[in-house]
């Protein structure tokens, strides 16, 4: 197995250790082995690269998330829920998101305040 793919798949179990099997049971009917794919590269070769701790990674990915707009929203669910498990606090994300409001513009900012808003509440019922 790949070193990268490896790394990635070792990443995963701190963070969403279903990750791999819901975008596999999601996509690889339509692009065999895209799973691997994308987990070998965001986690295997980016996330676990040297230079910033994975909080930074979830502030920055989150950012970015939040100044491309409402289509990304999806993803945003995702990594804010993956930012909290990592110890980025609820407070730390709508001040990133808010931010964001200077970049991504107003629209995009409130899109993805209510997108954290709705992980908030879900991780809320969770506990």
């Amino acid at each position: 197995m790949d070193d990268a793919l490896t790394k990635a798949r070792e990443l995963l179990q701190d963070i969403d250790p279903a990750m791999e099997t819901v975008l596999a049971e999601r996509y690889d009917k339509l692009l065999p082995g895209f799973s691997e794919t994308v987990i070998e590269m965001a986690y295997g070769r980016i996330y676990s690269r040297e230079g910033l701790d994975i909080k930074t990674r979830y502030i920055a990915t989150i950012a970015a998330l939040t100044a491309q707009g409402a289509q990304t929203l999806p993803q945003l669910k995702v990594n804010i829920r993956s930012a909290l498990k990592q110890g980025v606090t609820q407070r730390e994300i709508s001040e990133v998101i808010l931010q964001m409001s200077l970049y991504g513009g107003l629209p995009s900012m409130i899109n993805a305040l209510n997108a954290a808003k709705e992980i908030f509440e879900e991780i809320a019922i969770e506990s």
